[in-house]
């Protein structure tokens, strides 16, 4: 029954995308239900990896194998909408790495996004629901555009300790533009972690961001935007929960070059502080680099990332690691179906005990809203 299952879903994703590609509709076309002032849109997203992971625990370097995996990485259902001018809803749905070792095809789906959002004016929207967290720009990029494979490890720390759910918690929210839509903001109050009798402080985050050329109103930003957009923008970010602190700056920019091809960069800072709350969480500078070019008559779209975890406190320098990763995009309709190709060496530092391991990853990603 499990690999009946596996198989009907990896021929639905494939099914999906192959109808992507053949069907000649326009971009934007939405599929929707649609009355007086009630507007329903429906969307999936699925990305199938096939990945092999290097052991980097390994006593020595001649043992270091290869884990072989097929997943799916996300697999997501996508509902959308409004009812009237000013209420919008957003709900998704994920069975995220379903196949991942150890084999396991029942985990069944969760709920990832679930928001209703109330619009007063341009300078302020009251959001209620499950939601991506305001606390850096890669927390609330889309996943199926990202510039290379997938999230940056150094973007994740809190993601555990913080209980959250895909990066996401639940709170309200209230966000706002300003200087002809250039200037944004996103503050709220979130639960974060909650002790046994949920009495302990909440988690409020602010993120603020300026973009001097397109502005960005969507829920979800876009890492790569395929040379249509030119985008240049920079922020900063800032949350704690008891004392438990992180900030974040960012500086991204999408230029489009030679008619509609791009040239995309994403340079980000982060830094952790669990403190006395979350000792897991050790004081840490992380820095991530995203560069690509995208290649439009070739549909092609090279990538490089570069990514270092470097902690605070001298007694775990031995954690520090330095990520560099290389690859390309393969687009045959945009991100509607896209193939994906990286190639990611960790390189432990300071004497660490681990070794330096690759993992290579093709990805298939089908995404239609």
């Amino acid at each position: 029954m499990p690999n009946l299952l596996f198989r009907r879903s990896l021929f639905s994703v494939m099914a999906c995308a192959l109808m992507l590609a053949l069907v000649p509709a326009p971009a934007s076309a939405q599929l929707q239900i649609k009355n007086e002032d009630v507007t329903i849109k429906f969307g999936f997203g699925g990305q199938f990896w096939a990945d092999w992971l290097q052991d980097a625990t390994a006593a020595t370097a001649g043992n270091q194998g290869y884990q072989q995996n097929f997943e799916l990485r996300r697999a997501r259902i996508l509902i959308g909408g409004n009812i009237g001018s000013n209420i919008t809803f957003f709900v998704d749905t994920d069975d995220p790495k379903l196949g991942l070792t150890p084999k396991n095809l029942a985990s069944g789906f969760i709920l990832q996004d679930a928001y209703m959002e109330y619009k007063v004016n341009n300078y302020f929207q009251l959001a209620g629901g499950e939601m991506l967290m305001p606390s850096s720009r890669q927390n609330l990029q889309s996943p199926f555009s990202y510039y290379s494979l997938d999230v940056s490890a150094v973007s994740t720390v809190s993601n555990s300790a913080l209980q959250q759910s895909g990066l996401r918690d639940m709170g309200f929210q209230a966000r706002g533009y300003f200087f002809k839509d250039h200037l944004q903001y996103r503050g709220g109050i979130f639960e974060g972690e909650r002790d046994a009798n949920g009495r302990n402080s909440l988690r409020p985050a602010l993120y603020l961001q300026y973009d001097f050329f397109s502005p960005e109103k969507e829920y979800a930003y876009a890492g790569t935007a395929l040379g249509k957009r030119k985008i240049l923008a920079i922020d900063v970010a800032g949350e704690k929960q008891s004392s438990y602190r992180s900030e974040s700056a960012n500086i991204a920019s999408d230029t489009p070059v030679n008619g509609t091809d791009e040239v995309g960069f994403n340079l980000q800072f982060l830094h952790f502080d669990g403190r006395q709350k979350f000792t897991a969480i050790p004081d840490q500078n992380n820095f991530l680099g995203e560069f690509d070019y995208y290649i439009h008559q070739a549909k092609v779209q090279p990538f490089f990332r570069w990514e270092t975890q470097r902690f605070v406190a001298a007694v775990n320098n031995t954690k520090d690691i330095n990520r560099v990763g290389f690859g390309a995009n393969y687009y045959i309709r945009g991100q509607n179906l896209k193939f994906t190709f990286q190639c990611l060496r960790a390189q432990p530092q300071n004497g660490s005990p681990i070794r330096p391991s690759n993992e290579i990853t093709v990805q298939m990603q089908a995404f239609y809203f």
